[in-house]
């Protein structure tokens, strides 16, 4: 996920693909797979990609956007406004997510921080609903899990999920990778039934098997940080009608 830090695992990809790049003669880093082919095209920013041009990234075939809005129960993305509100100017569906740190404060207190702070949604047909960014631990690789079991992580999330359910109207997206959740939550299946997938899986043609109680991805992750978008580069199962639709809710 596109964050405000860059972990060593993406650095390296990211000099690998850099590499790769000069000796292409610096033509596109990565292709949409094959298997996405007439699904719209979309990405995720942060603060890392500052003020983004996004008539460029139109132009370029972005339909959609996430945007960083939070993280834990303190911080708020300072490009948050030129990001979220220039890509719906330009013509994108856009939302917002929160990189979630378990560690750090309850979910119903991040969940509040975040819909307070950019997090919220409408029934327009061009805000996605909120998503919640949940992964390894970035700051500590020897607590993956942010050292919580995996049933407190479920409640944890159950917790963020509620809330921003209660303040919006609408259950989070959830982002996370396959081995995180089965890792992390043993495998939940407590959210497959009512919260959105957004999956990441890169260097692959499909999205691979998905996490505990899921039969499908909503949004698929399949390159973080060298395609030819802003950010991280994404999908969504479906066509725009559809995209539409899943922002309206109905």
């Amino acid at each position: 996920m596109a964050r405000d830090h860059t972990p060593f695992r993406h650095r390296s990809r990211l000099i690998a693909a850099l590499a790769a790049a000069l000796a292409l003669g610096a033509t596109a880093l990565v292709e949409t797979p094959a298997t996405a082919a007439g699904k719209p095209r979309g990405h995720d920013v942060s603060s890392h990609q500052k003020n983004v041009d996004w008539q460029s990234a139109r132009t370029k075939g972005a339909r959609f956007v996430y945007v960083k809005a939070t993280e834990s129960h303190t911080y708020r993305n300072p490009y948050f406004g030129q990001q979220y509100d220039g890509s719906r100017d330009a013509g994108l569906i856009r939302g917002a997510y929160h990189f979630a740190l378990p560690d750090k404060s309850s979910g119903r207190a991040q969940a509040r921080h975040f819909v307070g702070n950019g997090g919220g949604w409408s029934a327009d047909g061009r805000t996605l609903p909120p998503a919640l960014d949940i992964e390894y631990n970035p700051y500590d690789k020897k607590r993956k899990c942010y050292g919580l079991s995996q049933k407190r992580m479920t409640k944890w999330i159950r917790s963020f999920s509620n809330e921003v359910r209660r303040l919006t109207g609408r259950h989070p997206v959830i982002y996370t990778t396959t081995h995180w959740w089965n890792t992390c939550t043993g495998g939940s299946r407590a959210f497959a039934a009512d919260h959105a997938l957004w999956v990441a899986r890169y260097d692959s043609a499909s999205a691979g098997t998905l996490p505990a109680g899921w039969g499908a991805w909503t949004f698929w992750q399949y390159d973080n940080g060298s395609g030819s978008l802003p950010g991280d580069q994404n999908l969504f199962n479906g066509s725009m009608k559809q995209l539409r639709k899943f922002a309206r809710g109905s």
